[in-house]
């Protein structure tokens, strides 16, 4: 994240994004497909490290192998197969929505992955329990810990979606975007941005 001031001087924090170019490698229609979608593909890699099915794939599209694949449902803009997506296709003061893989934290125990208490303080004998999640309620019927039961466990790198971040600015000839406020996942990791 970086921050930026605005024209009445006001810091405004906002995240940077590198967004595109981003060829159209297929068009999805109801009578091929079942439903409407347009797939783009973004960041080159080389023919060596793609197998044969995709190589031909992107040789319809005219396009040289990439590394990430999306696919965008309802699209109201007219493409065409083997056209560039750019970030001139955003407007400064419009409304995004980012998602991506959230960083992930690892295995956490129950204080920190659901925010419980802990048993009790540390006294009245307790040297060892503080973080513990404690008892977990089930005797000899049902003799078994329901499913859905918050227990520890490993946390993050899941997919968050962030709705209706501004876009703050657009710079096209460096391929980047500016919208305010955070977005998830780690540095240099892959997003959907969705107008």
């Amino acid at each position: 994240m970086t921050s930026v001031f605005s024209a009445e001087g006001k810091n405004i924090p906002c995240t940077v994004i590198e967004a595109g170019p981003c060829v159209v490698t297929q068009i999805k229609t109801v009578e091929t497909d079942g439903y409407n979608a347009v797939q783009v593909a973004y960041d080159d890699k080389s023919e060596k490290h793609t197998s044969n099915s995709l190589l031909g794939h992107f040789k319809k599209a005219g396009t040289t192998p990439k590394r990430k694949m999306a696919e965008f449902k309802d699209i109201e803009k007219e493409v065409t197969l083997g056209e560039v997506l750019t970030v001139g296709d955003f407007v400064e003061g419009d409304w995004v929505d980012v998602t991506g893989i959230s960083k992930g934290k690892g295995f956490q125990g129950v204080v920190k992955r659901h925010g419980f208490g802990g048993v009790g303080g540390q006294t009245h004998g307790q040297h060892n329990r503080q973080r513990k999640p404690g008892s977990l309620g089930a005797s000899s019927y049902p003799s078994r810990v329901f499913k859905g039961k918050r227990l520890p466990g490993r946390t993050g790198g899941e997919q968050v979606k962030v709705l209706n971040l501004k876009v703050l600015k657009v710079m096209p000839e460096n391929n980047l975007i500016l919208v305010k406020g955070s977005i998830p996942g780690a540095k240099g990791s892959y997003l959907l941005i969705e107008d």
